[in-house]
């Protein structure tokens, strides 16, 4: 490698408004460990070689995530897309964290300037290192948690639009990461699609501490509106299990529910007619009143203190599958009256748990008989700070990213409004 001469002023790093995303070759990492959270997985750009200064937050109710990039140490060629997130109520975790990246990159900066004018490398924040660094927020922390953002960050924060975020986010996904979006059923599990640009309109729903359903009809900056949506969502989940469970947090809620069995607080068809009421299309195992045993229970046998006794883990399946066909049957509703075929679930409520994909997939073929179709995403948690992080543009610009050809490399950028 041929390095300057000193006095050789460098350029500097770009700003992010001029930074296009080169996604040639875009790969999800596998990881050694079976253990690691799958929607925390890198995604490696192998051909993107500029740098990239900026981070991107997403602040909700519940969680905070975090989408960053880092260049390939090994061979210093390309680089990775970083997710990690931390519980919004431990916001101060993920303000260190960000400083610590915003430090870094400062310090990287100062290192890549110091290579052309020949000084020692400084610590420290100079002015040219904030006008050069930026958070991009997105979600209500960006405006729940601004000022101290900015105070404690030291840099520019820039606050985007959380609902074009987490459209931009998805239509990324949708677009260029292979081995991104999938189905699931019980009989194919992560059947994955390839990616594609034909895809409005959908519907996209996004379930965190609540729920958002999104009309997406094309790529203009107007061509989407929120048609819908609930506040039974993954907080709902969240506060009913802290209340009746021993759990402490989201994923131990999760886990428990993996080894429960909510017949034994569910009412079943079965429980009611003793087999399928095949009429109607209902098999003996649906579900046909949520919590419905819990009463006769309660009237009945007792573990001599005067209530029955009830697992936390059959508590925890019972709510989930209620959550979950919830979510499934209003997006059903929502597709149907405006006539979309393709659903898309994301948000952190999912994160990769099979039993409540196949609830919201099931729910979907069932009330459809098969003529609409549930899509998932393996890192559907970060749909709105992958949105952010690609989207600092000038004012003027619109919503949708476009792709392009650069000496045959595909290029993610975005475009003007028409």
């Amino acid at each position: 490698m041929v390095m300057p001469k000193a006095g050789t002023p460098l350029p500097s790093p770009p700003r992010p408004s001029a930074v296009r995303i080169n996604v040639s070759g875009a790969k999800i990492v596998d990881s050694a460990s079976e253990d690691d959270d799958a929607g925390n997985r890198d995604i490696r750009l192998p051909n993107h070689t500029k740098q990239v200064s900026h981070i991107a937050v997403d602040i909700g109710g519940t969680l905070a995530k975090v989408v960053y990039f880092n260049r390939a140490p090994e061979d210093g060629l390309g680089g990775r897309l970083n997710f990690t997130k931390f519980e919004t109520d431990d916001i101060e975790d993920c303000i260190a964290f960000l400083k610590e990246l915003v430090d870094s990159r400062r310090e990287q900066q100062q290192q890549h300037r110091n290579i052309g004018t020949g000084k020692k490398t400084r610590g420290g924040r100079g002015s040219a290192g904030q006008d050069e660094m930026c958070v991009m927020a997105t979600g209500g922390g960006a405006y729940l948690f601004y000022d101290r953002l900015k105070s404690e960050l030291g840099c520019e924060i820039v606050r985007e639009d959380e609902m074009e975020c987490l459209i931009s986010g998805l239509d990324f996904f949708i677009t260029e990461i292979p081995d991104e979006v999938f189905t699931y059923s019980e009989e194919n599990p992560m059947a994955f699609e390839e990616p594609r640009e034909d895809i409005y309109p959908y519907l996209l729903v996004n379930i965190g501490s609540g729920v958002s359903m999104i009309k997406v009809s094309g790529p203009g900056a107007n061509e989407f509106e929120r048609i819908g949506g609930s506040s039974l969502g993954g907080g709902t989940l969240w506060g009913l299990l802290s209340l009746l469970t021993g759990a402490k947090s989201f994923d131990d809620m999760l886990e428990m529910s993996q080894k429960g069995d909510n017949t034994a607080v569910d009412m079943l068809v079965g429980d009611i007619y003793g087999t399928d009421y095949g009429r109607i299309g209902l098999k003996s195992t649906t579900i046909a009143s949520t919590f419905g045993k819990v009463f006769k229970k309660n009237t009945s046998a007792s573990n001599g203190s005067g209530k029955p006794e009830f697992k936390a883990e059959d508590i925890s399946k019972s709510l989930l599958f209620a959550i979950s066909n919830n979510i499934g049957q209003i997006a059903y509703l929502q597709a149907t009256k405006h006539d979309i075929h393709n659903i898309y679930f994301g948000g952190s409520f999912i994160r990769g748990h099979t039993a409540t994909m196949n609830t919201l997939s099931y729910a979907i073929r069932f009330w459809s008989q098969g003529t609409k179709r549930a899509y998932f995403l393996r890192h559907e948690g970060y749909l709105g700070a992958v949105g952010a992080f690609l989207r600092h543009q000038p004012r003027n610009w619109g919503r949708r990213k476009s792709f392009g050809e650069d000496g045959g490399q595909r290029i993610f950028q975005a475009t003007r409004k028409e």
